[in-house]
């Protein structure tokens, strides 16, 4: 426990620095990211298939390392947010919006379909002049 206190003595001001950067990117890139999203996007039996595919294989390739590092990176933010200033869950969504891995589809629409995760979207996408999104319902198998 001592070394715990002794390393965030030695790095406060590096997770102060993080806590406000993390805070002002996400009040920059969440409008902008929650604005893109298709209004259908988590209701789609299938997910939406990547425009970026009509690229050169080799520049498609290297758009989705780095859509997948992006992705990574606010995951890490909004996992943050849930302790410092910020939108976490919402941060968390748009950084899984951004990955791909198996189960990714499914866990979006857990996520969105949670009634505060889906009025905080919806009042970012009046704000932005968008249509709302239209409500994930969540199959349940009984």
């Amino acid at each position: 426990m001592e070394q715990l206190w002794q390393w965030l003595n030695e790095h406060g001001l590096w997770l102060g620095i993080f806590s406000v950067v993390t805070f002002f990117a996400s009040l920059l890139l969440i409008p902008v990211l929650v604005a893109r999203i298709p209004a259908d996007y988590f209701v789609d039996r299938k997910p939406h298939m990547s425009r970026t595919r009509k690229l050169h294989p080799l520049l498609y390739v290297i758009f989705i390392i780095v859509k997948n590092l992006l992705g990574a990176l606010v995951l890490i933010a909004g996992i943050a947010m849930l302790v410092l200033p910020g939108q976490g869950i919402l941060t968390i969504l748009i950084g899984i919006t951004l990955m791909n891995f198996p189960g990714k589809f499914s866990l979006e629409r857990r996520i969105a379909s949670q009634t505060s995760v889906y009025n905080a979207i919806n009042w970012i996408r009046k704000r932005a002049g968008k249509a709302p999104l239209i409500h994930p319902q969540i199959e349940t198998h009984d």
